[in-house]
């Protein structure tokens, strides 16, 4: 077996690193909806939301760097040019949204499609014995579904 410098199975760390970059892609994606939605909210929860995406932006600026350092990390590049984030993401952009329903929507929209990609990259991980990625995508899954269950609550 062929393995990194870290000990693990190149081709597994290759496949890994694939989709990794498709997360960094979709968190791109999802960081800039986030940060549009802070500058764009109107509404009588302007105060509340402006705020609560403001920190949806910020802890989704670390991830987009965690997330491009485990794939350097992997030995691989990260992807870093719009044009590469727009081909490979699957989380919806959200152009010109200012209703508070709609913004938030689009927030729990979004971390439910991250959700799945990093449950897929959890899987390959754990078949990889990776687990660097592994705790990264764990810590990842429990905050993003604690924010999806609170926004959730948010919208009844």
């Amino acid at each position: 077996m062929n393995t990194t410098a870290l000990g693990l199975d190149s081709k597994k760390s290759k496949k890994l690193a694939k989709e990794l970059n498709v997360l960094l892609a979709n968190f791109q994606v999802y960081y800039q909806n986030a940060r549009g939605l802070h500058w764009n909210i109107k509404g009588k929860n302007f105060f509340e939301l402006h705020v609560k995406f403001e920190e949806l932006y910020t802890d989704a600026q670390v991830k987009v760097d965690m997330i491009a350092e485990r794939i350097l990390t992997l030995q691989a590049t990260p992807l870093h040019t719009f044009e590469d984030y727009t081909k490979t993401a699957t989380v919806s952009v959200g152009k010109n949204i200012n209703k508070d329903v709609e913004a938030v929507q689009l927030i729990v929209d979004s971390l439910s499609e991250l959700l799945k990609i990093e449950r897929t990259i959890l899987e390959i991980a754990d078949q990889a014995n990776d687990e660097g990625t592994n705790s990264m995508m764990s810590d990842f899954i429990a905050e993003q579904e604690k924010t999806i269950w609170m926004l959730n609550a948010w919208l009844s």
